[in-house]
């Protein structure tokens, strides 16, 4: 079945990106939707699909839809980590396209660094069966194995590594609602403070507050909103393990299924891809994406990075609001990889925008390596 440029996203919003203290991750849920639904000139009253999850509530839809005040006829809250809002992308469509719903609601919050003041995850206080005895430091140390084992088997540097928080970065410093954009060079990644082998902090993304909400129509009745229409050209899942351990390949992600399946039903080829929103999490994320969605040949993601490609100015703009290594990661980044890549396709993006984008990619990961979402959205030119 294609869902191929049947749903459009017709309103983004975001709200508390860096720090915001005094507000629940709800408030900052609730805010981002307002902001979203003011952008599709729509109100709560039109949404009729909700789809959400988050690190606070196990019946993230019940919570969410409570406090909005809504009483939405389809909804999911589908957890499978931080690639959990590209996945609703997927069921948001068909919903639509079935004619469950007429307007659906993709949102997430987290308040984790103003209340917390440190990570929330799931992953910190779910024993994993396997692993929980050993005494990992989740997440970082599975990801760490992945950047070990890609550096073993194909000379990856932890310069290379350091190239994708710089580009990072550098895409920051053009985005006034980042977190960190202060200049950063390999050497300071290098002599950062190693967290766990090889990963410094600043391999590390950000703890921060934040929300994030897109409304959803289908293509034939977008139209009726103030902003261009962005549509849903393809979309893929796959997930192959919960834990590292588990993993077939510790460098080789299920990114290589999800992305063919987008890319099938987008009928579109990587390089026909302007701009990519890649979670990253840590800087082995992005190499690892690169090469598994077809950007560069396996091995090739260090060296691909450390040409400038990723970085502005680059061959291929990735993480082009400076991603979560600089921009802002709330405990679940996915939403942000749509948000920014609707953006760009709007020509909204301010300093950082990349000209002439009609293409761009999405992509969620989610617990250690574990879910993989890809997502590829074009504008009118592309149907």
């Amino acid at each position: 079945m294609s869902l191929r440029g049947k749903t459009a996203a017709v309103g983004v919003g975001l709200a508390g990106l860096g720090e915001a203290p005094g507000f629940s991750h709800l408030d900052l849920t609730a805010m981002a939707v307002k902001d979203a639904l003011d952008d599709a000139g729509l109100t709560l009253g039109d949404v009729d699909g909700l789809f959400t999850a988050n690190l606070q509530n196990i019946f993230a839809p019940l919570n969410v839809g409570e406090y909005l005040g809504i009483r939405p006829k389809v909804s999911d809250g589908t957890q499978i980590g931080g690639s959990s809002p590209v996945a609703h992308l997927l069921w948001a469509a068909l919903a639509l396209d079935a004619g469950l719903c007429d307007v659906a609601l993709i949102c997430y919050g987290s308040n984790q660094r103003s209340a917390a003041g440190r990570l929330v995850s799931p992953s910190t206080g779910e024993p994993l069966i396997y692993e929980t005895p050993y005494g990992p430091r989740y997440p970082i140390s599975s990801y760490a194995l992945a950047a070990s084992r890609h550096m073993y088997e194909f000379g990856t540097t932890r310069e290379q590594l350091a190239e994708v928080a710089v580009a990072a970065r550098q895409w920051a410093a053009l985005n006034s609602d980042a977190m960190m954009r202060d200049p950063l060079t390999v050497d300071d990644v290098l002599a950062s403070r190693l967290v766990c082998d090889p990963l410094s902090v600043r391999d590390c993304c950000l703890v921060t507050d934040g929300a994030g909400a897109i409304v959803l129509t289908r293509a034939d009745h977008a139209g009726d909103q103030p902003k261009p229409p962005v549509y849903l050209l393809g979309v893929g899942q796959a997930h192959w393990h919960r834990q590292i351990s588990q993993m077939p390949d510790l460098t080789v992600t299920a990114a290589t299924e999800s992305g063919v399946r987008a890319f099938a039903m987008a009928g579109l080829s990587p390089a026909e891809i302007d701009v990519a929103e890649l979670y990253d999490a840590f800087t082995i994320n992005t190499v690892l994406f690169l090469e598994d969605l077809g950007f560069c040949a396996k091995g090739e993601g260090g060296p691909f990075a450390a040409s400038g490609a990723i970085a502005p100015g680059g061959s291929l703009p990735v993480n082009t609001n400076g991603g979560g290594l600089s921009c802002v990661h709330p405990g679940m980044y996915g939403i942000f990889t749509v948000i920014e890549a609707i953006q760009q396709l709007r020509g909204e993006a301010g300093e950082r925008q990349v000209g002439g984008t009609e293409t761009a990619v999405s992509h969620g990961n989610g617990g250690h390596l574990s879910s993989q979402v890809t997502a590829i959205w074009g504008n009118a030119a592309t149907l």
